[in-house]
């Protein structure tokens, strides 16, 4: 799969500041962030080609027959996937395209792509991911009950990822992302 672009996957459990490393990545103009598939109706002002490509689910479904995604999901009854020939379209444009996706999304990528620079973002530690999912001030305590067990066994599969970034300072963090994609 040729073009000169890096795909870099970033995962990492929820409350681990992934996206906001993305938002730095993307500030500096090197990046841009893959633009996934859906089945889901646009909600408020998402526009087809720049928040999702919206798909019918007969669309979505011969996507999937036809080999056209890097990964894909079912997410409560509506599915979510990134399109392979938009990606690879940006790679051999010269781009540098990121994915922001959780675990079992970047291991299908990581099977199909086995190019990509997989990098998962660390919380400091568990009782850090904890302050920042009640931080959040919007879930229950059985909801962070929840996402804190995914987050653990989430981590468990940071070991799949080219390299693990703990995010205790976020300027920190970012540059040794860069780094790592710089390196790659």
């Amino acid at each position: 799969m040729g073009g000169t672009g890096k795909l870099i996957v970033i995962s990492g459990p929820s409350g681990a500041g992934k996206g906001t490393i993305v938002d730095q990545l993307l500030k500096s103009g090197k990046y841009e962030l893959s633009i996934s598939c859906t089945t889901r109706a646009p909600r408020g002002q998402e526009k087809e080609g720049v928040n999702y490509f919206f798909k019918s689910r007969e669309e979505f479904e011969r996507m999937i027959s036809e080999h056209k995604f890097l990964e894909y999901a079912d997410v409560f009854g509506c599915y979510y996937g990134t399109p392979k020939d938009y990606v690879l379209g940006k790679l051999g444009e010269g781009k540098n395209v990121i994915l922001e996706i959780d675990v079992q999304g970047a291991l299908q990528v990581k099977k199909n792509y086995p190019d990509a620079v997989m990098i998962f973002i660390l919380p400091p530690s568990e009782e850090v991911l904890l302050a920042r999912l009640r931080g959040r001030g919007t879930e229950t305590e059985e909801q962070i009950g929840r996402r804190f067990g995914k987050a653990r066994a989430e981590m468990e599969l940071a070991d799949q990822y080219d390299y693990s970034v703990v995010n205790d300072d976020l300027m920190t963090a970012v540059a040794e992302v860069r780094e790592m994609i710089e390196k790659s």
